[in-house]
């Protein structure tokens, strides 16, 4: 399953899944609706289903197209893995948090590139790690974080 979809909601999307991949998801897409904080607003964007801040708390909107919210968390399952994507990765000490929990809970060495997490195998999904990384920032402390991120 490719990245991008023709879904236009996060149910559509994991009901579009094979088999394997469908529950994968569907438990991933729980566990965020459980942990991410009030404010941000679920959506597909770029063909994934995720959370991004509405404009009604950030008019300014995503700066590589304003028009869009601003992105926060998305999931997608790809040909080869899962990927996790969390704009607040980009903090190292997001990052620092969700690696030392990660090697809590397993040997292998984690698979992370720039704002994203990737899981070959589904069975190594942490899954309330990740609801965990979700549940760090609200709303707010997203928007001030990318702002001066932006400023530099």
């Amino acid at each position: 399953m490719a990245m991008t979809s023709a879904a236009n909601t996060p149910e559509e999307y994991i009901a579009s899944l094979p088999p394997g991949r469908k529950e994968v998801i569907s438990r991933l897409w729980e566990v965020l609706l459980q942990h991410i904080p009030k404010g941000f607003r679920e959506q597909m964007l770029y063909g994934m289903p995720g959370f991004v801040v509405p404009h009604t708390l950030y008019p300014a909107g995503y700066h590589c197209d304003p028009k869009l919210p601003l992105p926060f968390i998305s999931i997608a399952s790809q040909k080869n893995y899962v990927s996790f994507y969390h704009m607040g990765l980009y903090d190292p000490a997001l990052l620092d948090w969700y690696t030392g929990g990660w090697k809590k809970l397993s040997a292998k060495k984690p698979d992370i590139g720039k704002g994203c997490i990737r899981f070959k195998n589904t069975a190594d999904i942490p899954y309330e790690l990740l609801g965990g990384l979700a549940a760090k920032l609200t709303p707010q402390q997203w928007i001030q974080r990318y702002e001066d991120t932006m400023k530099r």
